[in-house]
């Protein structure tokens, strides 16, 4: 079934049935020809294409998300669920691109989906870091997700870290202990950073002092935890806020090692909740999660009302901080 089809059943020219069935806005038809010609495109089965549509007016209902690596990593399918699900919603579709960080593909995505006339693009990126806005977005509605720029002049939508590092450390303040040792990360980050305010605003409000010989650097990754087991024993600290869930699985792995028991002896708690790591460890550990499909919906949520956005907002008002769930398992024991 073709737009002439349309056309000849409604009695119209083929350039009137698409201003209808497209519903131009700039070309004034009379709205009984209109309302005619979408009844008669109904009954005969007729579907108008997307891209012509965008064409016709100005702009498509596809939505560009556009990630430096993000469909690699065991948080990929969430965010983009998130944003899928959240654009399809509103009657938006979601392209997605992963550019694996490489400029040249990055340049030819952007170019194509300024092709495409997208109604928009979310910027994103595989861990919560700056970025420097890529100039083939200048110019189209654009939210970074998971990320942020330099001049924070654009609108972005990140995880709350301190939010995060407060919950897991109040976790285990709650739970009776005084003595908590944060593991925290030695790569620079906003997750690095903005956890450890989390941590010691959560011994603030529980009175506890800050002891910066509990704060111990760590790689962020299972061999980082094992190693700082002999650390965690030597201090005789009774809980441990580690960086990640990887950093917590080293460190289940060195204190069982040395006849320590979690929660028994330890009370630990971790952070992203990798659930293939969370939920299986023994004890179950105790975490907090990051939003990633959280990320995905409020992204694309704040994208399609931008145009309710004053430009003149200042950086507060174009941040977005999505909370960090707490996961509670079975690693921290309550005295």
């Amino acid at each position: 079934m073709t737009l002439s089809d349309v056309a000849q059943a409604a009695g119209v020219s083929i350039a009137t049935a698409s201003w209808a069935i497209n519903d131009n806005k700039k070309v004034r038809i009379p709205e009984a020809t209109r309302v005619k010609v979408r009844k008669v495109a109904d009954r005969l089965g007729y579907r108008p294409n997307a891209l012509a549509k965008g064409l016709a007016q100005g702009a498509s209902s596809l939505i560009g998300f556009v990630a430096d690596g993000v469909a690699t990593t065991p948080f990929a399918g969430q965010m983009i669920a998130g944003a899928q699900e959240e654009a399809w919603a509103h009657g938006k579709l979601l392209l997605v691109v992963n550019t694996n960080g490489e400029t040249a593909l990055e340049e030819s995505a952007l170019a194509l989906l300024r092709e495409h006339q997208v109604q928009g693009v979310i910027y994103s990126t595989w861990y919560h870091r700056s970025v420097a806005f890529p100039k083939g977005l200048e110019g189209i509605p654009t939210v970074l997700v998971n990320c942020f720029d330099d001049d924070n002049s654009h609108a972005v939508v990140v995880p709350d870290e301190e939010q995060g590092g407060y919950a897991a450390t109040s976790e285990l303040l709650k739970a009776g202990h005084r003595r908590v040792m944060f593991l925290n990360t030695v790569s620079p980050s906003p997750a690095r950073t903005d956890r450890l305010k989390g941590y010691r605003r959560a011994l603030d409000e529980w009175g506890v002092a800050f002891d910066e010989a509990l704060v111990v650097p760590v790689r962020p990754d299972q061999d980082g935890g094992y190693a700082a087991a002999r650390t965690v024993v030597k201090s005789g600290v009774e809980a441990v806020f580690c960086h990640n869930d990887r950093v917590a699985m080293g460190l289940y792995d060195g204190l069982k090692e040395r006849g320590v028991s979690i929660p028994d002896d330890v009370s630990v708690v971790g952070f992203d909740n990798q659930e293939v790591i969370s939920a299986h460890l023994h004890p179950a550990l105790t975490t907090v999660g990051l939003p990633h499909y959280e990320l995905g919906v409020l992204g694309v949520r704040r994208l399609l009302a931008m145009d309710e956005i004053p430009s003149e907002e200042g950086a507060d008002q174009l941040r977005t901080l999505v909370e960090c769930p707490t996961v509670r398992r079975d690693s921290v024991r309550t005295l």
